[in-house]
């Protein structure tokens, strides 16, 4: 049961509007720039706990069946997101992604941006980390 005076986030909260213009340009500059000065968003296994600041939830990641290999997927927008991940989205910051792909580098093979459209990028996560670190 919702607690009072809480409102589920819009949809249109769930965007980056310059990562999705950057994107649309495929300029990995821009997206770059976007990522380092904005949010992005992640797909979630579990959603973190509404009461708790610190629980942010758990990131969810592709794991190639034929390769092991695991890929990081970003998005611009929460509706860009395909049906066939799991229906959790979180937002994330800049510092956190830095975080993330520092922790988890030796683990994560490539970064998809959108990979569902409307305008996929990929870029290894050593590119992402240096453009964060920039």
């Amino acid at each position: 049961m919702a607690k009072k005076g809480r409102k589920k986030p819009a949809p249109e909260e769930f965007r980056s509007e310059a990562l999705a213009q950057a994107l649309e340009k495929q300029d990995m500059a821009a997206v770059a720039l976007a990522l380092r000065n904005g949010t992005t968003i992640v797909p979630l296994i579990r959603p973190g706990a509404r009461d708790n600041p610190l629980d942010g939830g758990e990131v969810w990641t592709y794991r190639d069946q034929n390769t092991g290999e695991i890929a990081l997927l970003l998005f611009s927008d929460a509706r860009n997101k395909p049906a066939n991940l799991p229906p959790g989205v979180g937002i994330y910051s800049a510092a956190w992604l830095k975080a993330f792909l520092a922790t988890h580098r030796e683990r994560i093979t490539t970064v998809f941006l959108d990979i569902a459209g409307p305008h996929p990028m990929q870029a290894p996560p050593e590119e992402l980390l240096k453009a964060l670190n920039a």
